[in-house]
């Protein structure tokens, strides 16, 4: 599935909201919250990005949609049996270090929606316990530009390592549908 949101677009709209969080952060963000559980339709969603993502201020109408319709996306993506997710990243001509740049925020984000859901990886496999590690770790480095070919086949490999992250994260931790012969769970 290709995603109806483009990187450059995005940039733009989010700049006329004055967004703090890059277009890149933004959906790295909605995919940690989504990939561990918040759903996409909610309106605790667009609450958490309001806090997260506009400092605590009321979204403005058409922000709040353009929000809910890309965690839409996102979560319907996530779960795509074709592997239809995608990292929102500047294109293969920008310059390697904004690319670099936004994949930095990326893997910071998602793990700030992360944390949000998940308090400990105790209950996680080992292979999502390890992703995480990974991402924790890409986080705190320095990334650095020569502009070689194995430095763009790096990049590659791990927006690649990330994006499958990003997907197992989801099957392992996200929304689950509700079996169809057992009725909805009550709060009383």
């Amino acid at each position: 599935m290709s995603t109806r949101f483009n990187y450059d677009r995005l940039v733009e709209l989010y700049a006329q909201y004055d967004m703090t969080p890059s277009a890149s952060e933004v959906q790295g963000m909605l995919t940690g919250l989504i990939a561990t559980g918040s759903d996409a339709k909610s309106n605790e969603l667009m609450i958490l990005m309001s806090d997260l993502a506009y400092d605590g201020q009321g979204l403005p109408v058409e922000l709040e949609n353009l929000l809910q319709q890309q965690a839409e996306e996102i979560e319907h993506s996530l779960g795509d049996e074709d592997l239809g997710y995608r990292l929102l990243l500047p294109e293969d001509t920008t310059p390697l270090s904004d690319r670099l740049s936004a994949l930095a925020g990326w893997v910071n984000a998602f793990l700030v929606g992360y944390g949000v859901n998940q308090e400990n990886m105790t209950n996680l496999s080992g292979d999502l316990k390890e992703a995480i590690e990974d991402m924790v770790e890409l986080a705190k480095i320095e990334f650095t530009d020569d502009g070689d070919e194995e430095e763009e086949r790096a990049y590659t490999e791990i927006v690649e390592y990330l994006r499958i992250s990003a997907m197992m994260c989801y099957t392992e931790l996200g929304r689950k549908e509700q079996p169809a012969n057992q009725p909805p769970k009550t709060l009383h």
